[in-house]
């Protein structure tokens, strides 16, 4: 597949490069179509998406970041994952906290994110979530014909179109969860 939103990225197949992944999401992309999803090799210093973008010329607007939010209800942790378009932000006191019935969500603290995922801070991804998770999908992010994400690692990234995100296990297209 050719990525217009590569830049200077050397993209390699995702499925042939369990090097450049954090286990679970290696696990996890066996049951996706192996030719829509790219991974290239990056600074692990430049993993943050503004500096990653800036560095490899990959456009702000093709990049979606995924975060890990909590809440309880009766003393029960509800978690979910948030895939919004980086020139956004996740409406985490609204739309997520409805969506998971609890009276405050908030973000996941990183050492339980991190430990709950078994990816890296900064690298987390919907692709290789626990099991039963859920994923909440802006809908612009679902729409969009290809984008950067993370890998679960901060050595690389994931090229991935809208429309296999939305289609994973788990995965719930949302209008309006990523504000401006």
């Amino acid at each position: 597949m050719t990525w217009t939103i590569a830049g200077t990225l050397d993209v390699l197949a995702a499925g042939e490069h369990p090097e450049l992944l954090a286990e679970p999401v290696a696990k996890a992309l066996a049951a996706l179509p192996a030719a829509r999803v790219g991974v290239a090799a990056i600074d692990p210093a430049l993993a943050d998406t503004a500096e990653f973008c800036a560095a490899y010329g990959s456009p702000l607007s093709a990049s979606a970041n995924c975060v890990v939010v909590a809440g309880k209800r009766g003393g029960e942790e509800r978690l979910a994952a948030c895939l919004v378009l980086a020139t956004t932000r996740a409406d985490v006191n609204g739309v997520v906290r409805r969506r998971l019935d609890v009276r405050k969500a908030s973000f996941a603290p990183m050492d339980h994110a991190v430990a709950l995922t078994g990816m890296a801070y900064g690298g987390i991804t919907p692709v290789g979530l626990p099991e039963g998770w859920p994923i909440l999908v802006d809908a612009a992010v679902a729409a969009a014909p290809e984008l950067v994400i993370g890998s679960g690692v901060r050595g690389s990234k994931l090229l991935i179109p809208g429309d296999v995100l939305a289609a994973l296990p788990g995965a719930e297209v949302v209008e309006g969860l990523g504000r401006g």
